[in-house]
């Protein structure tokens, strides 16, 4: 949306959300947007911390590095809302998900090499297209069918699960990723009439914290899971009594 200020990138290339352009700097597009990814960034150098200190396997290191880089990239296609910081973000949106789906169906996948070079190529080639072209809703139909086919295994996960705090925290995860979509579709349906509120609730930037927290509770179930596979006697801790993460003893011998 348009905003008071000049703008420090040039003409908007990119898609834009319910959110005024330049009003608290000439740097940053859109300022609440772009601030938000903070705390997705914290809570997963947290859980990287975490991953590295009990030294879990390499994937979830990798996966919290992920959430760090989507985090990253949002925050520069919001500050500039430039095409190409735009493909920054939403390519390494489905990069994320290919992970996610290799650590939640690796572990029963008999032929081991061909499911990480399949998603690898994947991952290549839609970079690659999505160079190319502008999918517009395509890549929302594509990133939502990511997500769809990780469930039917989150579900297994949950259901096979039972530690009453893992379970609290798969709890956790839908409740985020209901209330984040909420968000962000009445930041994206309802544009007009927020804007003639006096008060802007900023759904879009509701969204990226509320999805950090989603990514920090999915990625921390997943360890828990994990963990149990491997019989690391994986427990849910909390830090100050409330902020969840796994706790691992693994046997002498690894």
């Amino acid at each position: 949306m348009e905003g008071g200020l000049s703008s420090f990138w040039g003409p908007v290339t990119a898609a834009e959300w319910c959110e005024k352009n330049y009003v608290y700097s000439s740097y940053i597009a859109e300022f609440f947007n772009t601030i938000s990814n903070v705390p997705c960034i914290l809570l997963a150098l947290i859980g990287l911390i975490n991953a590295l200190r009990q030294r879990f396997e390499k994937r979830f290191s990798v996966l919290h590095v992920s959430n760090m880089i989507l985090a990253i990239g949002s925050m520069l296609y919001h500050a500039t809302l430039q095409h190409m910081q735009q493909q920054g973000d939403e390519t390494p949106m489905v990069w994320e998900m290919l992970l996610y789906f290799y650590i939640l169906y690796s572990p029963d996948w008999h032929y081991r090499s061909t499911m990480p070079t399949f998603l690898f190529l994947y991952g290549v080639g839609f970079a690659i297209v999505h160079a190319l072209l502008r999918f517009g809703i395509g890549f929302k139909v594509h990133y939502v069918i990511l997500c769809l086919l990780c469930i039917p295994r989150m579900y297994k996960y949950y259901i096979y699960t039972e530690d009453t705090s893992a379970k609290r925290l798969a709890k956790l995860y839908v409740a985020t990723l209901f209330l984040g979509s909420t968000c962000w579709l009445a930041d994206r349906l309802f544009c007009k009439e927020i804007s003639g509120w006096y008060f802007n609730l900023q759904g879009h930037a509701l969204w990226h914290v509320l999805m950090g927290f989603n990514s920090y509770f999915a990625n921390t179930f997943l360890m828990f899971s994990r963990a149990q596979q491997r019989e690391w006697d994986p427990k849910v801790v909390h830090f100050l009594g409330f902020f969840p993460y796994v706790k691992i003893q693994k046997p002498k011998s690894q």
